[in-house]
């Protein structure tokens, strides 16, 4: 798996960007087999940044209905990075 697959999307909120400001902590939607070593590794490698710590979530999907059908969305995975004090990422 290559850095670019195992992270899907930066996690842009508003508790996460006050995360990012106060502790250097950026939330990422990552594959949902990547584990914390490729997920370090590829933060490093696309964002040039020294990573200190990951924490990884498994989000499970929820059951929902629309009209008649109802199904269940797709189990996800977050990694909160966080990140040495003298480095930051611009996600604007």
């Amino acid at each position: 798996m290559d850095d670019y697959s195992v992270i899907i999307r930066p996690l842009v909120t508003e508790q996460g960007m006050h995360f990012a400001n106060t502790r250097g902590a950026y939330s990422f939607e990552v594959h949902k087999k990547a584990n914390k070593i490729q997920i370090k590794n590829a933060i490093e490698k696309i964002y040039s940044v020294k990573v200190d710590k990951v924490r990884t979530a498994n989000h499970r999907g929820k059951y929902r209905r629309r009209g008649g059908s109802d199904g269940m969305t797709s189990t996800w995975k977050k990694a909160v990075v966080y990140l040495d004090p003298e480095y930051h990422i611009d996600l604007f």
